[in-house]
Order: C-alpha cells, then structure tokens, then sequence
C-alpha cells in the first residue's frame, strides 16, 4: 500500500498548490473547511485499517483485491468524465478544480475501504484457522 500513499501525498501537494496559485489563499482554506466532514469520515475507516493490521502484523497477508485492480487508464478515463461533467455543472473551470479536493478525499476513503476489507478477510480466514 506505500505506493499509492505517495501517489496520494504528491496529488495532495499538486492540488493545495493549484487551489492557492488559482484561487488564493482564502478560496482554498474555504474549500477545505467546507469539506471537513468527508476527513472525519475518514477518521473510523483509518481506526478499522490500523486495527486489523495491527492483529495481522506477525501473519503473512493474503491479496485478495488482486483481481479487482483497476487501471491507470480507466482511473484518468473516470477522473476526466467527471471533470467535463463538473465543468458544465459547477460553472466553468474554477468550478471543476474545486471539487479535486474532494475526489482526492473520496480516492483516500476507497483505497483505505479496499485495504480494510483485504485485511479483514485475511483476519476471518486467520480466526477459522486457529
């Protein structure tokens, strides 16, 4: 899981330095604030994660996402249908950058939702084997 986290942190630096060159700076400590509850849901499913890792840490972990990965390609394909839709209905390109901070936020919750049920697999497979 460290590769997307770094994928995740350089998106992170990427987008607060396009918001403060493009908006300013009171523009983008607004979005932030305004998107506040999607970073506290965060908070249960990082508890969840860190938890079943911590009850695996001695044990070997079984992939069992291996199957469902996505592409690159279908990610940026995924990313740009929704940045056109954006563009329209958010009122124009200001408007389409400022729901990137929120696409980053849900990409977080998906990847940390993937690793916890991975974990959790391996943890019910782990308790039916003892």
């Amino acid at each position: 899981m460290n590769k997307p986290i770094n994928l995740f942190a350089l998106t992170f630096i990427a987008i607060i330095a396009v918001y403060l060159f493009v908006l300013g700076e009171n523009k983008t400590i607004q979005i932030l604030k305004e998107d506040y509850l999607y970073i506290v849901g965060l908070i249960p499913i990082a508890f969840a994660f860190l938890y079943f890792k911590y009850k695996l840490k001695d044990y070997e972990i079984i992939n069992f996402n291996k199957n469902s990965d996505i592409s690159l390609k279908s990610t940026v394909l995924f990313f740009l249908a929704f940045q056109v839709y954006d563009y329209y209905s958010e009122g124009g390109f200001i408007g389409m950058i400022s729901q990137w901070f929120i696409y980053w936020i849900m990409g977080i919750i998906a990847l940390l939702l993937m690793e916890t049920i991975n974990y959790y697999k391996n943890y019910e497979l782990l308790q039916k084997t003892k």
